[in-house]
């Protein structure tokens, strides 16, 4: 997520002056039709690693009452607690390896006295759960409000703030959901992708621009244009019986200003506060400056992304454990197989670490990887796991992190007269990581424009990006659109997030298919097809070494390999015209072989001494012994 359409939303949004005091803060009736609104988490699960649980009792006037649990063998009550204001309490339990699926009853004994049976279910043992995202995946990413629309009757929700489909506004709920994207998983395996990353799908009840999820207003709810949460679960299940791995994305750093939590604060430190509205600087060199002041560091970390996002004080350990309960959560309900967690630099640093440390204490197997967009690679890598020593007590141990800076330089590459040079340099630093391959590559997303329109709309140019896309180090990431020509620039981002032709049964052609395209979309959607299914099928270009050559002439040459001697040699001209290459000086990875295989193409090339390379061109080959 990025400043810029954050800003736009909230002026959209026409929000009131942001809250800066309790007494500033809105506060909506609670139902007084139940004395407990809810529950958060609303049910668990018995054989957890982590016995502790932490319960957050919602309702009015709740805070007066005591709490006592009826006996539950391998259950026992260690307390509650009170907070700041009245319609809250915690309820502290603490689950023992012996406990069976069951309900426990609390009762809340207050002005008025109230049972509440608390539902521990068993936990599911299938396999196939909670897969993680490697460098064998191909990510297709998209924004389900934008891709395709499968159920009609979930598009206008009268209970919620936003109650119009307007598919003519960018700003607009337009109506795509989790049907849509499932009546479309044969199209995203014929490319070989096998994971689909939608944007949010968890409640964004908010009056205008709620289409983008970033803004979420439940913890614990599908937003019901979407589906429901049972529905969600379902789209786990049939996306994993199609090959297809779930990224759900997630925000730790703030939440919707329609959050119930925000509406009725539990306590004044449940968010970030100052005596008067104050952003974020959106500086993340702030955390590891060893020459900053702790302004700046304050401003980075607790200052508000935007006027209708609240920053959550996760130093508050209780909202810590609300937040790691959840997240769990939602791995145990879905089965889902990976967390891409937007804003990632911008939640407090300890946090980070106890959030990933508790989600892969009890999952070990789960991908995960953060949005850092900053500024070099070393800050980057500052954010996954890496070769530094702790800064003021942070060392990362996030897995892995989106690469923008590949992604900037795939973009300065694919320019006129641009450099592919920038590519060579991009991996230089990977030697900072733990792992690059654990990185997520990318061209473009719904944060910037899209890169056929950034090079001038030249399909030969982006044939070289997914040559490089699907081909590099690390896990290729493919935004909606881009393999059918998908165009703009993000001024605003509403413009790069349009609706996917054919996903609407009102729309006049489906780029879903062949005749709805035309030949140019049919031949970007070809070239991705061949490679992304090669790809699947040829582990060395999953999980081989990857042995780059300084670029020479605007000439970018680099091979992967495997120690069974499967080899693929990628060469990436950058320049207008044919360029004459000299191939002895890849010995050190030809040698042995005497042919190789267009993998595009399907030719043979029988002379390995040397090439013509046409103008913005991407070579694929597959050696040959």
């Amino acid at each position: 997520m990025k400043i810029s359409h954050l800003l736009l939303a909230a002026l959209l949004c026409g929000s009131a002056a942001p809250v800066a005091t309790a007494a500033a803060v809105p506060v909506e009736a609670v139902k007084k039709a139940a004395p407990i609104a809810r529950i958060d988490p609303t049910f668990w699960w018995v054989g957890m690693k982590n016995p502790k649980l932490q319960l957050l009792v919602h309702g009015p006037g709740i805070a007066d009452s005591k709490v006592a649990l009826a006996a539950y063998p391998g259950v026992t009550m260690d307390g509650f607690q009170r907070l700041e204001s009245p319609n809250y309490l915690l309820v502290n339990l603490t689950i023992g390896p012996d406990a069976k699926p069951g309900k426990l009853k609390l009762s809340f004994d207050g002005k008025s006295k109230t049972k509440y049976e608390y539902e521990l279910r068993a936990r599911e043992t299938g396999k196939g759960r909670v897969q993680g995202v490697n460098s064998s995946d191909f990510i297709y990413f998209l924004m389900p409000d934008r891709f395709a629309n499968g159920d009609t009757k979930n598009d206008i929700i009268k209970t919620e703030r936003a109650r119009t489909i307007a598919r003519d506004s960018m700003y607009a709920r337009h109506g795509g959901d989790l049907k849509g994207i499932e009546q479309h998983f044969d199209y995203l395996k014929s490319m070989g992708v096998t994971a689909i990353w939608p944007t949010p799908v968890v409640e964004n009840d908010m009056p205008k621009a709620s289409y983008h999820g970033y803004a979420l207003t439940d913890y614990y709810q599908v937003d019901p244009r979407y589906g429901t949460n049972e529905e969600y679960r379902q789209f786990v299940r049939n996306a994993h019986q199609n090959g297809l791995k779930v990224i759900h994305d997630v925000v730790l750093n703030h939440v919707g200003s329609h959050n119930y939590l925000f509406l009725d604060q539990p306590a004044k430190d449940w968010f970030n506060r100052w005596p008067t509205f104050t952003r974020s600087n959106y500086n993340s060199q702030a955390l590891n400056d060893p020459y900053g002041s702790k302004r700046d560091l304050d401003l980075y970390n607790r200052g508000w992304f935007d006027t209708t996002m609240p920053d959550v004080n996760q130093s508050n350990p209780l909202v810590a454990t609300y937040i790691i309960q959840n997240f769990l959560w939602w791995l145990e309900y879905t089965g889902l197989d990976s967390y891409r967690i937007d804003t990632y630099p911008y939640s407090d640093p300890q946090f980070l670490m106890a959030w990933n440390k508790a989600l892969l204490d009890e999952y070990p197997q789960l991908g995960m990887f953060g949005e850092a967009w900053v500024g070099s690679t070393a800050q980057q890598a500052f954010f996954a796991q890496n070769i530094f020593q702790p800064v003021d007590g942070f060392k990362s141990n996030l897995p892995g992190v989106l690469d923008f800076q590949s992604q900037g330089a795939i973009w300065d590459a694919l320019k006129e007269k641009g450099n592919v040079g920038k590519l060579y340099d991009a991996l230089q630093g990977d030697w900072m990581y733990q792992d690059a391959t654990r990185n997520v590559v990318f061209m473009d997303n719904h944060d910037m424009s899209r890169v056929y329109s950034v090079i001038g709309e030249s399909l030969p140019r982006l044939k070289m990006g997914f040559a490089w896309l699907l081909t590099t180090r690390g896990i290729p990431q493919l935004y909606y659109g881009t393999e059918i020509l998908m165009k703009n620039f993000s001024n605003p981002d509403g413009l790069v997030r349009a609706d996917f032709p054919g996903g609407w049964k009102e729309d006049k052609r489906s780029a879903f298919t062949q005749a709805g395209r035309t030949a140019q979309e049919n031949e970007a959607y070809e070239y991705v097809r061949t490679l992304g299914t090669y790809r699947k099928a040829h582990p060395v270009l999953q999980t081989g070494k990857l042995m780059q050559f300084i670029p020479q002439d605007n000439i970018y040459t680099y091979f992967r390999y495997d120690d069974q001697g499967n080899t693929v040699m990628v060469m990436l001209n950058g320049n207008e015209g044919e360029k004459s290459v000299d191939l002895t000086r890849f010995a050190e990875r030809l040698n042995g072989y005497s042919a190789a295989s267009d993998i595009m193409t399907g030719t043979t090339v029988s002379d390995l001494k040397a090439v013509k390379v046409p103008g913005y061109t991407a070579l694929v080959w597959e050696l040959k012994k």
